[in-house]
């Protein structure tokens, strides 16, 4: 069987996998609608008025904002390993049995399986130490550049006045 063949039959089982489960559902539960179960439920609190109700973007943005610097953080454990691997091994005074243990983690290898010859030296792991951080320094270079330029924008601002926004408007058309 080839290729299509495999993702034909996946793409069956996955329908199938969805489509099974809401058939049952909708065959066992019962039919009996009152206006108590046709209500809006939120987190315990009744609906009060409309739901077409206009909803400030700058909500948005915020959580957007929030997501995006988040998020690069989780960018920072596989640097922090490999950048504490590199700056243990800097150590001329390391054990060969613990030097070769961090090599094999820097290098991702499983444990026992690297000759002895291959352990880092304490300059390469210097070197490699180095380049991580400035690695790390672009990587924050880049991040302050993109927090400067939403703070120019006025994406941080909360209160944006009018005069303000016919200010920015203007020097736009400059």
């Amino acid at each position: 069987m080839d290729l299509a063949g495999h993702l034909l039959i996946f793409a069956a089982a996955a329908v199938l996998a969805l489509a099974a489960p809401l058939t049952l559902g909708r065959l066992i539960r019962p039919k009996n609608r009152t206006p108590a179960k046709a209500a809006i439920y939120d987190c315990g609190e009744e609906a009060i008025g409309s739901s077409y109700v206009r909803f400030d973007l700058r909500f948005y943005v915020v959580a957007l904002l929030f997501i995006v610097f988040d998020v690069e953080l989780a960018f920072l454990f596989p640097w922090a390993s490999v950048y504490g691997s590199a700056i243990a091994l800097t150590d001329p005074a390391l054990a060969e049995s613990t030097r070769l243990l961090l090599t094999e983690r820097l290098g991702g290898h499983v444990a026992g399986t690297l000759p002895l010859e291959a352990t880092l030296a304490a300059g390469d792991a210097a070197r490699l130490a180095v380049a991580g951080a400035l690695d790390l320094a672009v990587f924050f270079g880049v991040l302050l550049v993109g927090f400067a330029y939403i703070w120019k924008r006025g994406d941080l601002d909360w209160v944006k006045t009018v005069a303000g926004q016919a200010r920015k408007d203007a020097a736009r058309q400059l």
